[in-house]
């Protein structure tokens, strides 16, 4: 994946970074996104109404995998409009990745690397990879900053020629 970090636009009286020099590095936001326990997925429907709910998942090879049946109200908007917003669930640490969710089959070996590392993080309730409420974002910006005075505030932009 390719990562490009920039310099946030807001409005003047934030505090974000002017130049490059003190922006977060993309080390930081995954480090943030491995170890988070919950993350508040957006998604919207036709209608266009947001809607939040938080999801289990694991960060793994820059994308974000989670589980979810597939009537619940947040999967039912994916199937019509594929684009969401993930933020973690800390007030300390910011990071907000908005990108394009995939509905999965996995191959054996990569269901199985994916079971394997939510049960070393949660110990309980592995997603079934073989079959349908796998899914994973594919994350295209990302937002971040750690301190509540936003002095490191960062954006980045994400591209992959090919996923693996």
């Amino acid at each position: 994946m390719n990562v490009t970090t920039e310099v946030l636009k807001s409005p003047p009286s934030y505090k974000f970074p002017k130049s490059a020099q003190g922006l977060l590095p993309w080390s930081w936001v995954e480090h943030q996104l491995e170890a988070s326990h919950a993350y508040w997925l957006v998604t919207a429907g036709r209608t266009g109404k947001p809607h939040a709910t938080p999801v289990w998942g694991i960060w793994i090879d820059e994308m974000l995998y989670f589980d979810g049946h597939p009537h619940t109200r947040w999967s039912r908007n994916l199937s019509v409009n594929p684009y969401a917003t993930v933020h973690l669930e800390s007030t300390n640490a910011v990071v907000i990745l908005d990108g394009t969710v995939e509905d999965l089959t996995l191959p054996v070996e990569e269901g199985k690397r994916l079971v394997q590392v939510w049960n070393a993080k949660y110990g309980r309730f592995a997603p079934d990879p073989s079959g349908s409420g796998i899914l994973r974002l594919v994350p295209e910006a990302a937002r971040a900053w750690s301190h509540e005075d936003l002095h490191d505030g960062t954006g980045f932009r994400l591209s992959r020629s090919a996923l693996h």
